[in-house]
């Protein structure tokens, strides 16, 4: 089956898996050392609410980054920027858990990343059970892409975008979902990271970052 693409997507549909349209480039994994710190991480918070609370977790499969502040504002957005790497062609992928939140159960990874109120982001909810993909421009978050599956709580999946000129490609567990098509962000190269929602508390790790120009 061919994949679907979207000019635009204003409501969540269910649509069946795609066959591959996007070519991920190899990404070295980064994982959270608590020695190394945040030193490759900015954090900040987008939309309202308190300031993000960031923290590197063991557990029983080694060390994740977690936002452990449970502020339920529903327009509270915290971000963890990637320092060291910046581009425009890009494919970032997150392996993650959610585990409580009342508000929100969310993963993203963002893309073009201008500042707290520019850039696209890739969003997994389990509360929600859909990946959705957003521009949030001037601060206003708008839909651009939608999947419905099932993204279970407290169990572990990954999720992805592919950047390329105007084509933004959204997997998940291994699989394309979606193609979606704007121009929003033509440029100039952004910063990429992990961005969540609410009172999430979520689990990050194995973040991969690789160029595709």
């Amino acid at each position: 089956m061919k994949a679907r693409v979207f000019q635009y997507l204003p409501l969540c549909v269910f649509l069946a898996a795609c066959g591959p349209t996007a070519s991920r480039s190899p990404a070295d994994a980064i994982t959270f050392d608590i020695s190394k710190g945040f030193d490759d991480f900015e954090f900040a918070t987008a939309g309202d609410g308190k300031p993000v609370e960031w923290s590197i977790i063991e557990n029983d499969a080694g060390r994740v980054l977690a936002q452990i502040d449970t502020d339920p504002t529903d327009n509270r957005f915290p971000l963890a920027i990637h320092r060291p790497f910046t581009g425009r062609d890009v494919y970032v992928s997150i392996r993650f858990m959610t585990i409580s939140g009342k508000t929100g159960q969310a993963a993203g990874v963002f893309v073009r990343f201008a500042s707290v109120d520019d850039y696209y982001v890739a969003r997994a909810s389990a509360l929600e059970n859909n990946v959705g993909l957003y521009r949030v421009v001037a601060g206003k978050r708008e839909m651009i892409g939608c999947m419905e599956v099932n993204v279970s709580g407290q169990a572990w999946h990954t999720l992805g975008i592919a950047a390329r000129d105007e084509r933004l490609t959204i997997f998940f567990d291994g699989r394309e979902l979606f193609v979606a098509i704007d121009s929003t962000f033509p440029g100039p190269p952004g910063k990429v990271g992990l961005w969540t929602k609410a009172d999430s508390i979520t689990w990050f790790e194995s973040l991969k970052i690789g160029s595709l120009d």
